[in-house]
Formats: C-alpha cells, sequence, structure tokens
C-alpha cells in the first residue's frame, strides 16, 4: 500500500497516470477509486475530487493518450497530408499502448482540449487541401472514426489472444488458397497475395485513400 500523502497533493495528471497503470495490468473491472486511493495513498473521495465518475476518468485518460500523440505531431509542418499522417500515426501508438483503456474509449466524444486540437489540426489540414464546410467537417469525421476503429480493433484482438489471432491468421495461407476457383474465382485470382497484407499495410492504405479522396475532393473547390 502507498504511503498516506499531504492533503491537496493530487493531481488529476497523476490520477489518469495511475489509472492507466491499473487498467492495463489488471483489468478495466480493477479500476475503482478504492483501488485508486490504496494505489495512491490517498482516500477514495480524494480522487472523487478531481474526477465525478469513472466515465469522467475514462475521458480524461483518453485525452491523456491523445496528449501524448499531439507532443509527436509538428504542428508546423507545412504540408497538410503530412500533419494528418503523423497524427494519425502517432494516434494509433498511443491507444495502442495501452489496449484495455483504448477499447473502451475509442468509440467516444471526449469533449477535452485535446480533442479540440487534434481536431483543428485536421480540420485545418483539410481546409488547405480546398475542404470547406460540410464536406471538410464530413472527411475530418470519417478520418478520426477510421483511426479509432482501427485501435479498437487491435485492443480487442489484443483480449483475445495471441494464439486464438495467430491461428485466425493462418486462415489467408490455408484455407483461402484452396477455396474452389469455381465457386470463387476472384479470390483465387489474389489468394496467394491475402497472407502477405499486414496490419501496418492495411492501416496506411486505409488512411492514404482518404486522404487521396480528400485531396481530390479538395481540388474541385481550388
Amino acid at each position: 500500500m502507498a504511503e498516506r500523502r499531504v492533503r491537496g497533493s493530487l493531481s488529476q495528471a497523476e490520477i489518469v497516470k495511475v489509472a492507466l497503470e491499473i487498467a492495463e495490468a489488471e483489468g478495466a473491472d480493477a479500476l475503482t477509486f478504492r483501488r485508486l486511493g490504496t494505489a495512491l495513498g490517498v482516500a477514495p473521495t480524494a480522487v472523487l475530487r478531481h474526477f465525478r465518475d469513472k466515465d469522467d476518468l475514462l475521458l480524461a485518460a483518453g485525452a491523456h493518450l491523445l496528449d501524448e500523440a499531439l507532443d509527436q505531431v509538428d504542428f508546423d509542418e507545412p504540408d497538410w497530408r503530412t500533419r494528418v499522417l503523423s497524427l494519425c500515426r502517432a494516434t494509433r501508438r498511443s491507444y495502442e499502448a495501452h489496449p484495455r483503456v483504448a477499447l473502451l474509449i475509442a468509440n467516444r466524444t471526449l469533449g477535452r482540449e485535446a480533442e479540440f486540437r487534434a481536431a483543428d489540426l485536421v480540420i485545418g489540414a483539410l481546409e488547405q487541401a480546398g475542404l470547406r464546410g460540410r464536406e471538410a467537417a464530413s472527411v475530418y469525421r470519417t478520418i478520426v472514426d477510421t483511426v479509432l476503429a482501427w485501435t479498437a480493433f487491435a485492443a480487442a484482438s489484443r483480449q483475445v489472444g495471441a494464439e486464438i489471432m495467430e491461428r485466425d491468421g493462418l486462415a489467408w495461407s490455408r484455407e483461402y488458397l484452396v477455396v474452389p476457383a469455381d465457386k470463387f474465382p476472384h479470390i483465387r485470382n489474389v489468394a496467394e497475395h491475402l497472407a502477405d497484407v499486414d496490419n501496418e499495410d492495411q492501416f496506411e492504405l486505409a488512411i492514404g485513400m482518404l486522404l487521396d479522396a480528400a485531396e481530390a475532393r479538395g481540388l474541385k473547390n481550388l
């Protein structure tokens, strides 16, 4: 048990840091104010003075992960695609480093400054590409939802377990290679390549296709 600390010395940042550690080590169900209080050396009510409930704490944890991603982005980079790609990649790394928390917050709207900063960066980049108004908003939401869906997918895969995921992955190099050509001709046309496609390929392709589409739409407006 942690030693009791001086009253008033607890910060939101410290609570979030310990909350992430507990959630990843013991699971989200273990993340209670009592457990946090024990780890931090304070009464549970001390944590409640900073966060009204567990959901509030989880949203703050999501904002912390997004802040970590934003710290890796060069906001002064002149190329709009590079700025967006940098944020997408950094967000993926940050969330995938905390899969149990990512699974709980990937589909949430954080409503905090970190999210506002990320949104402003992406929307500004899309405006630089020539998008405006509802079109810029729609493309922004599509990019963000794609990145977060990807992190949730990766987090869910970890929950299933490496052995099961490895077995599932073998299907690309076994079952898909031997499907009947007369029944599934298009699968057979590419079957030998399906096993070669990895998660990095898919993520980069997905984001690249979205940015290509944004660029093409923007050029029509310039």
